[in-house]
């Protein structure tokens, strides 16, 4: 069988278990690679880093926001009608799958709603990254 079938497999896996319950692979991901400067609650630190909980840059970016995870983030950005200006640094290490766990969970927790980004959308989007 092709890669193309796999893909789509593995995306239809990926969905039904993002929506089976709390994304525990993307929760532990996010807790590695995010949480010490979003917070464990996306609450953000302060002034330097923005907050993914209710964040209208998030919920604006859509499945984009996986660029800011492989590339990293130079402010200044506006999130919720703060300043930021502090850098978030690129994660280049983290695969096309993890980045989709990743994004599904935080925008699926702390009172963030939104559609679950499947594994095609992404690959097609860090494709075209700048």
């Amino acid at each position: 069988m092709n890669m193309k079938y796999y893909t789509v497999i593995f995306s239809i896996a990926l969905l039904f278990t993002a929506c089976s319950g709390e994304n525990q692979e993307g929760k532990a991901l996010y807790q590695k690679h995010c949480a010490n400067c979003h917070g464990d609650q996306g609450e953000g630190l302060e002034q330097l880093n923005p907050p993914l909980a209710n964040s209208d840059m998030l919920k604006a970016a859509g499945p984009g926001a996986a660029c800011w995870i492989q590339n990293g983030l130079h402010g200044p950005i506006v999130v919720n009608g703060q300043n930021f200006e502090h850098v978030m640094p690129p994660m280049p290490q983290l695969s096309a799958i993890e980045i989709v766990n990743i994004l599904n969970y935080v925008n699926n927790s702390w009172g963030n709603k939104r559609i679950f980004i499947t594994l095609e959308e992404i690959n097609k989007v860090l494709e075209n990254c700048n």
